[in-house]
């Protein structure tokens, strides 16, 4: 289980066949083969750690539903190791189970903040409600408005410089994550609908 609130930027060093090597400082610290890391909101298991950085494995279901699949050498990407137990909860709930892949849709400054707009299936529309949580590349955002076709986020400057948020322009692929809460209220419910 992850918060959303990125730790650092790490890089992208290669990817041979479906082994991703990436370049990390902070994330690395007590990191151990077995252990997760959400990459760009994907909960990743690191098979290989060494001072530099770490490998990992993708799965077919990770490479067809995410945009790491995508993603080459030299590529930013979030990165954040698990909650504890014992710590703050800073973000929401997020599971590193990606949902869908979104597009950036605009990208439109306010002072020192940003609104982009992300276009998303109605698979991931369904459970988002503005002032509710959505993680968008592994990053805990408020959603601030909504349409049938899409919803908007305000990037503060801390979001814009600690992640690869500020990098995203429009036509940009990003990893989509509903709050889970809202999953399982609608499971309870028996309002499924595939």
């Amino acid at each position: 289980m992850f918060t959303g609130i990125v730790e650092e930027v790490g890089r992208i060093a290669w990817r041979r066949g479906n082994r991703l090597r990436l370049e990390a400082r902070r994330v690395l610290r007590g990191l151990r083969p077995g252990d997760s890391v959400a990459v760009d909101g994907v909960c990743l298991t690191a098979a290989y750690v060494d001072r530099s950085g770490f490998e990992t494995d993708l799965g077919p279901a990770t490479l067809k539903r995410t945009t790491l699949g995508q993603r080459k050498a030299g590529d930013p990407v979030n990165l954040e190791r698990p909650v504890r137990l014992a710590q703050r909860l800073g973000g929401h709930l997020v599971q590193g189970h990606v949902d869908a892949v979104g597009r950036v849709k605009g990208v439109r400054p306010d002072g020192q903040a940003r609104w982009m707009e992300v276009a998303a299936p109605t698979s991931v529309l369904r459970y988002l409600v503005e002032r509710g949580s959505v993680a968008v590349d592994g990053v805990s955002l408020t959603v601030a408005a909504l349409t049938s076709r899409s919803f908007r986020v305000c990037l503060i400057p801390q979001t814009l410089q600690r992640t690869t948020l500020g990098l995203r322009g429009p036509g940009d692929p990003v990893n989509l994550e509903v709050d889970v809460l809202a999953k399982y209220v609608e499971r309870l419910l028996g309002g499924i609908r595939r």
